[in-house]
């Protein structure tokens, strides 16, 4: 037998950590060569990570929502090949026993073993590689000696007012485990009136992990960043659903049927050609405005994990059906998780739509590096005047958001304008 230490490989170019998003499997279980063993989020895309050898697990680096640093031990195997490499999966070299371990006893000088990042263990890592089951009890007097945790346990415990000399913990070396902690604070509320400071709230815990966290941080990156500035426009889209129900009355396969979203699509194609300004990508660190010929279409796509924005590339060059085909092909790689990495980057100007819950005014967030973001509301009929009689039409708002830095509040509005001309004479569209 021997143990075969899996160190996080490089997952993307110019990677240097990334978030364990899922774990396959746990310690105790055996698996086999090239078999997923978990899902690693980086900021481009979710990866799996398969197993470069067959073995049992024996330890694993942490929990969903942990960071990793690429060269650092990821999972251990216990392999019944004597010749197996114990570093193998990374540049970062063995310990001075020949083995680097994860989880391990904290050095004799005091500091704390560098396990999930470079601040040291997180709360929920805590469960590490190895640790016991928690104490039956609370212990009934004070320890001596320097109390060893986390950042994260050690201020749960002033918040609740928990003295952590009397929790005993099960790591290594008497270290307090999250598990060790809860424990704690749940047996002494068993013994008083009143709920633990955990459970008074009522409210369940939810960790900001995987995509979610990164649609989070991009959110408030790109509103911290970027001045918004927000123009709607109403659009009488009757002639237009006409004749998508003309075109669709010719098509055998209902697979093929168009929505309204890839007419959209193909008058912001044509506007973006007299206002190039808006298909146009911010480079912060050259301090640069990439003005581009090509347009490739970001569809922002609600999926189970979350948003994500595929892209339609060279939409410019693309017929009405070939367009609406490579959307709905594109959306739908990004919901099944098909999506290829270059599928959901490189997007210079993105549409975004709700659907039938696309109300009747949104303001979306830009997508960046872009500056322009169209955003679709809800076609329904309304009282219009129209050559001084009152008539139902079937109406519908346009909600963009502009990066003001870079496109006049003039030329915004311009351009949303001319989608307006377009779509409410859609004939124009093939012209």
């Amino acid at each position: 037998m021997s143990e075969y230490i899996f160190k996080l490989p490089d997952l993307a170019e110019g990677t240097t950590e990334a978030e364990i998003g899922e774990w396959n499997v746990k310690v105790g279980d055996q698996v086999a060569e090239d078999d997923v063993v978990c899902t690693m989020m980086t900021e481009k895309a979710a990866v799996e990570v398969s197993s470069p050898v067959s073995g049992k697990v024996t330890k694993v680096a942490g929990e969903p929502g942990d960071m990793v640093q690429v060269g650092t031990p990821l999972i251990v195997f216990e392999t019944e090949d004597d010749s197996a490499e114990p570093d193998a999966g990374g540049p970062s070299g063995p310990t001075a026993e020949g083995k680097t371990e994860i989880g391990a006893e904290a050095p004799p000088t005091g500091e704390e073993p560098d396990v999930g990042g470079p601040s040291g263990p997180t709360e929920e890592s805590e469960r590490g590689i190895g640790a016991k089951a928690p104490p039956t009890a609370p212990p009934t007097a004070s320890r001596k000696g320097k109390v060893i945790t986390s950042p994260a346990i050690r201020r749960r415990a002033k918040e609740a007012g928990i003295d952590l000399t009397e929790v005993e913990g099960s790591g290594p070396r008497g270290r307090i485990l999250r598990e060790d902690f809860d424990h704690f604070v749940e047996q002494r509320s068993a013994g008083s009136p009143g709920p633990s400071p955990r459970r008074a709230t009522g409210a369940k815990e939810v960790k900001i992990i995987g995509l979610r966290r990164v649609i989070a941080e991009r959110m408030a990156k790109a509103k911290r960043e970027i001045p918004h500035f927000a123009y709607v426009e109403e659009i009488d889209v009757s002639e237009l659903e006409a004749l998508r129900k003309h075109l669709n009355g010719k098509k055998s396969d209902p697979a093929e049927r168009l929505t309204l979203l890839p007419f959209i699509s193909l008058a912001l194609i044509r506007a973006l050609a007299e206002f190039p300004q808006c298909n146009t990508t911010h480079d912060a660190e050259r301090n640069l405005l990439l003005r581009h010929n090509p347009v490739h279409l970001g569809v922002a796509t609600q999926t189970p994990d979350g948003l994500k924005v595929p892209v339609v590339r060279h939409a410019e060059a693309r017929d009405l059906d070939d367009l609406a085909a490579e959307t709905r092909r594109v959306t739908e790689a990004a919901r099944d998780k098909s999506a290829k990495p270059d599928e959901l980057k490189g997007s210079t100007i993105t549409i975004t739509s709700l659907g039938k819950l696309g109300g009747i005014v949104s303001t979306p967030v830009i997508n960046q590096p872009e500056v322009a973001i169209i955003g679709v509301n809800k076609a329904v009929q309304r009282p219009v005047i129209v050559d001084g009689q009152v008539t139902a039409r079937l109406m519908m708002n346009l909600s963009s958001s502009f990066d003001h830095r870079f496109v006049d509040g003039y030329d915004a509005a311009a351009m949303i304008q001319r989608m307006k001309e377009l779509l409410e004479h859609p004939a124009t569209l093939f012209i």
